[in-house]
């Protein structure tokens, strides 16, 4: 017969069942030594060797042992336990069952003692061992747990029980339906070293299966359940001492889910009064991380609900939350609700409370502030003075409708007041209310002292004027005195290839100083080449950027072309469409082909198209010039250098430039006086088709986005510089705002080549531009005000085009109109950012945009957040004095009912009469 060893060696597992089973106890012990010597050859192979060789070695070993403590000590071996699944009971049952059932019983009782509670074995296999052998139940803190563990995540019954299957679908069935469970649980929850998992994540099957299915298949939630059964299986005192406990030590709690859980316990006033330290303990370090702002302890902490009493020792933490973010803002407001409500709360600090609370912007927070006001008064009338005088701060607030309330709440409790000083107080404080209040208040304190020259001006025949920003000018641009200046300029390029600026300056400085002193330029340059710039842009195209001037620099010094030169791209993307290049970037490889050529030869001593402002602009005076001394020099100007200088010179009527342009003799200076008589480039609409000129805010809803035609008109310049001024075939999805310096007398049909594409500077190049601000500014703008990321951008840039006495209100308005009706813009953010505009002072400005919206918006049906539009309305017009109707407007006036929306169009209705 083949012995164990030999049959352990072929990985065959059956045959060492049946030749363990063919010896006496004696012989199979004797095979021990040579398994011993076995293992120690293949210990480091363990891992490599096959499942069937593991296997065959472990029944083989196992079934040599004739003492359980052995026995046991082979199972729990840590490379034993990993190698052992389902698939290895039947074998392991078939070798134990070679022992008398005495010894199987001590070899439960053996591997009980051993277990530990971070450890678990093959329950399956225990549970028959035990139920076969017949012996009492282990009770050990490692038997408990590893039951525990098994019961909770297999939905299998154990082999061969000879109970039948343990039915169950669930973790909280199966409990209910093992004979073991009134054995071991409460054990179980006696012992604090067994882990019963109460402080669990499962925020994802949460949200996918829902709150029941947690509670019965979680350790935490099953618990719970049998807490509140009458079995008794799980006592309730117990689990909850042992739930605080579990979340005091851990090292991380999820707070959301722990709040679940806690909300699940659903704690009795008894039981939640004597965990008052464990609250206390565990509240502490989520309240230093609200401080934080941070709000995922938010949902715990409510759940700790702790106590008046509990949070007075913690008052100006939670003063301080008051200062931050909303929802802890929210939650700070809560405690502080119920500290006052108990008496705990001293008047001065209700008094910092309000200072912190009434003026923020967040509505809800200033609502509940003033409920909580008006209670406080109801409850003792003698702190009637102190809570009206802060109520009043309210009058500062930005919202009508809150100083409404506000107003109404000093009203109500006015009789309970008698200090005189109070009543001054209240009386200066009117002088903050929107003027559309005034009268109310001055029935209550009388007529208040108004700074007619000031935000809150009372009525007047003449609105003060608008503040508006200074219209910018672009800075003056000059070029680079020497070689080593440029390699500066150069690396500022490289570090932000929207620096339009610096591009210019340094390719003017290449070609300039490489024809002056082409050595000290190369050297001076050698630091800055070390960074070689790859794509530049967030898709994979051939388009060209300012950043690919590192080819002209490596011209400069001779250095091998990089992979990604302008010229060999070409070549990369010849078999793909992205290959494309937009008209822009193609004129700006022209330029920089040029400039490579003109590095080469130096056959021109500058460049012609080098800006003298920061928006790209050539002054005409400063062209006619650089002409002139190229004339003297014998110097012909390259040809795209000339076609850009022709489109960034400024027009001019000046008769001395234009006569000095006529004096001028060769063709580049002919060609100069000819583009300046004519004025420039010519200039086309941008207005879509079908759109309603004469009535904007008639507009059907929709993007209404810019059209893109070209001007009709053959130009004296290069092919691909006239491509400009034509229609575009292809748009980048990222286009630099370089292409304004292009054309930077054109700024509301670059404007319209932008489209839809995104650029964080170009309203603020657009606001520098010269040139018209028509209906492709206008949209820019107009859509990006509602934009969370673009909203301040677009109000700064809204303000320049008044100060630049180019806002077309109306336009704007429908505009507006239309991509608020198409669901493009959202309301409440064009009102947050139209507020902001007014509030520097432009509320007239802001009015006449109003004026023209307010019937599109209210029509019909009002647009959502209809009512702080009609609140910001009712502000702008009366400190701007206007008067007058909007039939839209008293049209909703007329309606019955108080919501916030009829409450500000009646203020705005009554307004506008004056």
């Amino acid at each position: 017969m083949t012995s164990p060893v030999h049959l352990a060696e072929a990985g065959d597992v059956e045959g060492v069942v049946k030749a363990l089973a063919a010896l006496t106890p004696q012989e199979r012990a004797a095979q021990a030594v040579a398994l011993e010597e076995r293992r120690a050859r293949i210990r480091a192979d363990w891992g490599a060797c096959s499942d069937e060789l593991r296997n065959a070695q472990i029944a083989a070993e196992l079934g040599c042992l004739t003492d359980p403590e052995a026995a046991a000590g082979c199972l729990l071996q840590g490379a034993n336990l990993w190698a052992l699944s389902s698939r290895s009971i039947p074998w392991l049952l078939d070798v134990v069952n070679l022992q008398p059932v005495a010894w199987r019983a001590e070899l439960v009782k053996r591997l009980a003692e051993r277990l530990r509670p971070e450890e678990t074995v093959r329950f399956d296999f225990l549970e028959h061992l035990l139920y076969d052998a017949g012996c009492p139940v282990p009770t050990t803190d490692g038997f408990i747990a590893s039951w525990l563990w098994w019961r909770r995540g297999s939905t299998a019954p154990p082999l061969r029980l000879r109970d039948g299957f343990l039915h169950g679908d669930s973790f909280l069935e199966r409990l209910r339906a093992d004979a073991l469970t009134p054995v071991l649980l409460p054990v179980a929850l006696r012992r604090p070293a067994v882990p019963l998992g109460l402080v669990e994540v499962f925020r994802s099957t949460l949200k996918r299966h829902g709150l029941r299915h947690v509670l019965e298949n979680t350790n935490v939630g099953a618990l719970i359940l049998l807490s509140t059964e009458d079995e008794c299986l799980v006592d309730r005192a117990t689990l909850v001492r042992r739930f605080f406990a579990a979340h005091l030590a851990a090292d991380r709690v999820w707070w959301p889910d722990a709040a679940v859980a806690l909300t699940s316990l659903a704690l009795t006033p008894e039981e939640h009064a004597s965990v008052s330290r464990e609250r206390l303990l565990l509240a502490e370090p989520m309240i230093a991380s609200l401080l934080q702002d941070n709000t995922h302890p938010l949902a715990f902490l409510r759940a700790l609900a702790l106590t008046p009493a509990e949070n007075a020792p913690l008052l100006r933490d939670h003063v301080a939350m008051l200062d931050l973010s909303s929802q802890v803002a929210a939650y700070g407001q809560e405690v502080l609700i119920g500290l006052d409500a108990a008496g705990l709360l001293e008047d001065d600090v209700l008094t910092e409370i309000c200072e912190r609370v009434l003026l923020r912007p967040e509505k809800k927070l200033v609502r509940a502030q003033l409920a909580w006001l008006d209670r406080a008064v109801k409850r003792d009338a003698t702190r009637a003075g102190r809570i009206v005088s802060g109520a009043a701060l309210t009058f500062q607030h930005s919202d009508v409708d809150l100083q409404e309330r506000a107003l109404k709440l000093v009203a109500r409790h006015l009789p309970a007041v008698a200090d005189a000083q109070v009543l001054s107080r209240l009386r200066e404080a009117t002088a903050f209310l929107n003027p559309a209040l005034s009268a109310r208040a001055d029935e209550l304190f009388g007529p208040a002292v108004r700074d007619t020259g000031g935000p809150s001006a009372g009525p007047s025949d003449e609105a003060p004027p608008d503040f508006l920003p200074e219209a910018p000018e672009p800075e003056p641009v000059h070029a680079i005195a020497s070689a080593a200046e440029v390699a500066p300029e150069f690396a500022v390029l490289l570090a932000d290839s929207e620096n339009v600026v610096a591009f210019e300056r340094a390719l003017d400085g290449l070609v300039r100083h490489a024809r002056l002193d082409r050595g000290t330029l190369s050297k001076a340059l050698e630091p800055v080449m070390r960074i070689r710039p790859g794509f530049d842009c967030y898709c994979s195209r051939a388009d060209v950027t300012q950043r690919d001037l590192y080819d002209v620099a490596t011209a400069v010094r001779g250095d091998e072309p990089r992979d990604w030169h302008i010229h060999r791209r070409d070549e990369l993307f010849e078999a793909h469409r992205d290959g494309r290049i937009t008209e822009p970037g193609a004129m700006l490889k022209a330029r920089l082909t040029e400039a490579i050529g003109l590095v080469e030869s130096g056959a021109q001593p500058y460049l012609l198209a080098l800006p003298t402002r920061a928006n790209g602009a050539v002054d005409a005076a400063t062209l006619v010039e650089r002409i002139a001394e190229f004339e003297s020099l014998g110097v012909t100007p390259a040809p795209i250098d000339l076609a850009q200088a022709l489109l960034r010179v400024t027009p001019t009527d000046d008769e001395r430039v234009r006569e000095a342009a006529g004096a001028l003799r060769s063709d580049a200076g002919r060609r100069l006086a000819r583009w300046l008589h004519r004025g420039g480039a010519p200039h086309w609409d941008t207005t879509p088709d079908k759109w309603p000129a004469g009535d904007p805010t008639g507009a059907k809803p929709g993007e209404w986005a810019p059209a893109n035609p070209s001007t009709g008109h053959d130009l004296p310049l290069p092919p691909v510089a006239a491509a400009l001024l034509g229609p575009y075939g292809w748009s980048h999805p990222h286009p630099g705002t370089f292409m304004l310096a292009q054309l930077p007398h054109h700024r509301d049909e670059v404007a319209g080549r932008f489209g839809e594409q995104t650029n964080r500077l170009l309203l603020p190049r657009l606001t520098e531009a010269y040139g018209i601000a028509g209906y492709a500014t206008h949209w820019q703008i107009t859509r990006r005000l509602g934009d969370p990321k673009e909203g301040d951008t677009a109000v700064d840039a809204l303000l320049v085009l008044a100060a630049q006495r180019q806002l077309d209100a109306r336009l704007l308005a429908g505009q507006w109109q239309a991509l608020t009706r198409c669901g493009l813009l959202m309301p409440s953010r064009v009102t947050a950012a139209l507020r902001a505009a007014a509030e520097t002072g432009a509320w007239a400005t802001v009015w006449s945009i109003l004026e023209a919206a307010l019937p599109a918006l209210l029509r019909d049906r009002p647009v959502n957040g209809a009512g702080a539009l009609l609140a910001l309305a009712v502000e702008c017009a009366v400190r701007s004095r206007a008067r007058g109707s909007v039939p839209e407007v008293d049209e909703l006036a007329a309606r019955k009912g108080s919501s916030q929306t009829v409450k500000n169009a009646r203020l705005l209705r009554d307004v506008l009469r004056g």
